[in-house]
């Protein structure tokens, strides 16, 4: 049984290693590149704290702009969270996910927030959003590849496990069923007197 643990263990190795050769980035480069996507995320707060689309129902804006700042207000905070959690533990499939999901929603309300922002206050505020925003497309692209190498090498891992886990159950079903031990016979009570 010892040499069944210590071959899984050795497997288990094998693939780790082959899977950090294979493409998933060593971990101090994935927090660099979240470090990044924090530090970008921090640019955008003093612009968004400067929009203020209360004022825009004068001109005629929707009320879904004010949902909209905060959508966004709350994305930047997210991402923050998330990417800390996946910055602890890199290799987290789930923390990649929510980190990447989290950076596609920032994009999807600061893209739409940026529109209100050029037509109802300052187009030159919209163009900085904007811009900062196309400051991280090179870093989406990154956890993006990160998180698709992260599962690839997740599946990786699971399909040798599987296949562990059928070799030992094949092993353990091969072997002859133990013989119980006949039981032994009861001698008589003594009577007592």
């Amino acid at each position: 049984m010892r040499v069944l643990t210590l071959l899984w263990s050795i497997s288990l190795t094998a693939v780790s290693l082959s899977a950090q050769s294979a493409g998933v980035p060593p971990e101090w480069e994935t927090r660099k590149l979240l470090d990044s996507l924090v530090n970008n995320a921090k640019k955008l707060e003093p612009l968004v704290n400067q929009i203020n689309p209360a004022d825009w129902k004068e001109k005629g804006a929707p009320d879904a702009y004010q949902a909209q700042w905060k959508s966004v207000r709350n994305a930047i905070e997210g991402l923050q969270y998330s990417s800390g959690r996946l910055s602890k533990e890199p290799t987290r499939l789930s923390y990649a996910l929510d980190t990447l999901f989290r950076l596609d929603g920032l994009n999807t309300y600061l893209g739409s927030l940026a529109s209100g922002v050029r037509r109802y206050q300052n187009p030159a505020l919209a163009d900085l959003l904007l811009g900062i925003a196309d400051e991280n497309s090179a870093n989406h692209e990154s956890l993006k590849q990160y998180t698709l190498d992260l599962a690839t090498s997740k599946e990786g891992e699971l399909k040798v496990m599987e296949s562990e886990a059928q070799r030992c159950l094949g092993i353990i079903v091969k072997q002859p069923p133990a013989i119980p031990a006949k039981p032994k016979p009861v001698a008589p009570p003594k009577d007592r007197k």
